[in-house]
């Protein structure tokens, strides 16, 4: 079968190859996936870079997301299965062999049956962005009449935030830094949009929600934005974080968190318990057959094209996702 694969850390155009590789074979549990498409996330190009340690395995077939056909089942796989359209998540945790190559063997449960009228670019941005965007959103439950903030509104988690957040019944605000990316929040249902460059976040907030401010903060880079969270933060309210880049090791204000009864969720969409996985597989389903998620693809590449995307990726300058087409 024709992959991109690694065999060492280190820059995309000095490490990355595409050619032929030998066809895995799906073992007991497992389903092989003839792929349509393959995501490229952060992580990706971070494990292939290096910052993610040392090479897990002598040979890495990248990407965790993706989109598919099953061809053919292991023992013990319902034949039935055998057509069905398919999106993947973690496709390449804790594997040797991810999304972006013609086929996939992996676990049974990790190929999830793609609802009909989404299509298999859609598929590549749910394992990662979308199940990121729906545990951190809705992991406790519908926010329905609540007030929620989504920071970073125009990334591929915050865009997927505000959608899932109002088709929920909430109402939301969503933090930006430009009129292109406000565009895009706006695009996806968000009733108040921030500049935080150029407009005060706390005062508009404030503004906005009377004085009471939010129910719920959906969380991109926790550490930077930890001083307006604690102001904006309603009493019991909770702040789901997902990241904390510019600011890895904050200074908690513990008291002040304390006194409102706030409550923490940092969390890792790739370890999350199987239960939760559950709640976001079916929720992200349940959504995508309600007509509720618009998908953001920025950039598509064929699969000859990896380095080009890997360095895309890199960039920090794409608004959306980045899709792989194999």
């Amino acid at each position: 079968m024709k992959a991109a694969w690694y065999e060492k850390i280190g820059p995309a155009e000095e490490v990355l190859k595409v050619g032929d590789v030998d066809a895995p074979k799906p073992q007991a549990g497992e389903v092989l996936v003839e792929m349509k498409t393959s995501g490229v996330n952060p992580s990706d190009v971070k494990t292939r870079a290096g910052a993610r340690g040392e090479l897990a395995f002598p040979r890495i077939i990248p990407h965790s997301d993706g989109g598919g056909i099953i061809a053919a089942v292991g023992e013990g796989v319902d034949e039935s299965r055998m057509g069905e359209r398919v999106w993947i998540w973690n496709g390449a945790f804790g594997r040797a062999h991810g999304t972006c190559a013609e086929l996939i063997a992996l676990p049974s449960e990790q190929a999830v049956s793609l609802p009909e009228g989404s299509d298999f670019e859609a598929a590549a941005c749910l394992g990662i962005p979308a199940s990121t965007a729906y545990y951190g959103m809705l992991c406790d439950g519908s926010v329905e009449d609540q007030t929620v903030l989504v920071t970073g509104g125009a990334g591929a988690v915050g865009y997927y935030g505000i959608q899932l957040a109002k088709w929920s019944g909430a109402s939301v605000i969503a933090t930006v830094s430009g009129d292109e990316k406000a565009a895009v929040a706006s695009e996806a249902g968000a009733d108040l949009i921030i500049n935080y460059k150029n407009e005060d976040v706390v005062g508009s907030i404030h503004d906005f929600t009377n004085g009471e401010g939010v129910d719920r903060i959906l969380e991109v880079e926790f550490g930077g934005n930890l001083s307006v969270s604690e102001q904006v933060i309603k009493t019991n309210g909770t702040i789901a974080s997902y990241g904390s880049v510019a600011v890895m090791e904050p200074t908690l204000p513990f008291y002040n968190l304390m006194f409102k009864g706030v409550k923490l969720n940092t969390y890792l969409i790739y370890i999350v318990s199987e239960s939760d996985r559950n709640m976001i597989v079916n929720g992200l389903n349940d959504a995508m057959n309600d007509q509720a998620l618009t998908h953001l693809i920025s950039e598509s590449y064929a699969l000859d094209d990896i380095i080009d995307a890997h360095r895309s990726m890199e960039s920090n300058r794409v608004i959306g996702n980045i899709v792989v087409t194999i």
